[in-house]
């Protein structure tokens, strides 16, 4: 590999698009052999992890594995591939929990084989056949990563050192996922459980725990643990609180989805707390007309999104996200890191905050 970061990455994200290739296509003739019905479900999978995405879960647990000293290696390179498959499931059924209709700019899955149901005047109800294919898909995703990581070739001593890694991630991104769920029902929202949030749906599983991962498969010291952790977890947050920011302002030809999207589905973000706690009394009663209603048009999303601005919320919010982005920037300069690791770990640092989707 270039010892240069940005080609370094870039030669990573081949290899890992690679090893996905290879193993979807193999899984995805064996979901054939079995009925020819499941094709719609081989073809959106193979089409959801490989038409687009970032990739950043492996590139984070490169960086790990370099940062440690690890060699490259064929099986490194598979196992932190099986990550991209847990993120599919859990876009998929993050975007049913949130009635969302579509992800990079295409629709959905739920709402794919809604359509599918529609367009082939299938019998029965077709958002409940959505919903259900969702749920499998996700479900077929999430074993999916186990099965490539199970085979990926590594050792049984990085194995043992991999799994426990590998299980708490899991946990974490499941416990998240309840807390950002169970955050909606709510009264009131609150900074602090917010931040909770962010953490552990998001930042621990999208930075951290991918870290240890790639570093546990390069054999590192408690040092090198604790020293990710350290750069892992400021950084996870600020790249939570970048996508909150995108959720409610991005610009839908670059996110992939409509401009206020969070807005429309009321979700209960760092930035949203924010707002609430500096907000008057008369802002909090126009909000209550438009915050959280599905079918709210521009002009509403405009309104919401000045009440934002003008309560300091997002200034506030990019001002935490450059504090969390310096923190973790000082913390990728520790002795416990190789060189290498170093520069990728600042490099990523600067893709996960300063993105625009």
């Amino acid at each position: 590999m270039s010892s240069e970061p940005k080609a370094t990455l870039k030669s990573v994200r081949s290899a890992i698009e690679e090893e996905l290739s290879i193993f979807l296509n193999r899984e995805s003739a064996y979901l054939n052999s079995i009925s020819s019905d499941l094709s719609p479900v081989s073809d959106s999978l193979t089409s959801f992890l490989l038409d687009s995405g970032k990739r950043l879960r492996p590139l984070f647990a490169y960086a790990g594995f370099a940062a440690a000293g690890g060699s490259v290696e064929k099986s490194a390179i598979r196992a932190m591939a099986a990550l991209e498959l847990l993120q599919a499931c859990a876009l998929i059924h993050d975007d049913l929990m949130d009635g969302s209709d579509t992800r990079r700019g295409k629709p959905s899955i739920h709402r794919h084989f809604e359509s599918v149901h529609v367009q082939e005047q299938l019998d029965g109800f077709a958002p409940q056949y959505g919903l259900s294919a969702a749920v499998l898909l996700g479900d077929l995703a999430l074993v999916w990563s186990d099965q490539m990581l199970n085979t990926a070739g590594l050792t049984t001593e990085q194995y043992a050192r991999v799994m426990p890694f590998y299980n708490e991630m899991r946990v974490e991104l499941m416990a998240g996922q309840f807390l950002d769920i169970h955050e909606q029902t709510q009264k009131d929202t609150k900074v602090d459980r917010s931040m909770k949030i962010a953490r552990y749906k998001s930042g621990k599983y999208t930075i951290e725990r991918p870290l240890h991962l790639g570093a546990a498969i390069a054999s590192p010291s408690q040092d090198v643990v604790a020293a990710l952790s350290s750069y892992g977890l400021p950084l996870g947050e600020a790249f939570q609180l970048r996508d909150d920011l995108l959720g409610v302002f991005g610009d839908p030809s670059v996110t992939g989805k409509p401009a206020g999207d969070d807005l429309r589905e009321g979700k209960r973000t760092v930035l949203i707390a924010m707002t609430n706690e500096r907000q008057s009394e008369a802002q909090r009663e126009v909000g209550r007309k438009y915050f959280g209603k599905p079918d709210i048009d521009a002009e509403g999303v405009a309104i919401l999104q000045e009440i934002i601005e003008s309560t300091g919320a997002r200034a506030e919010l990019e001002t935490t996200i450059e504090r969390l982005t310096d923190e973790a920037l000082t913390a990728a300069q520790s002795n416990a890191f190789t060189d290498d690791g170093k520069a990728l770990l600042i490099e990523l640092a600067n893709i996960a905050t300063k993105r625009s989707s």
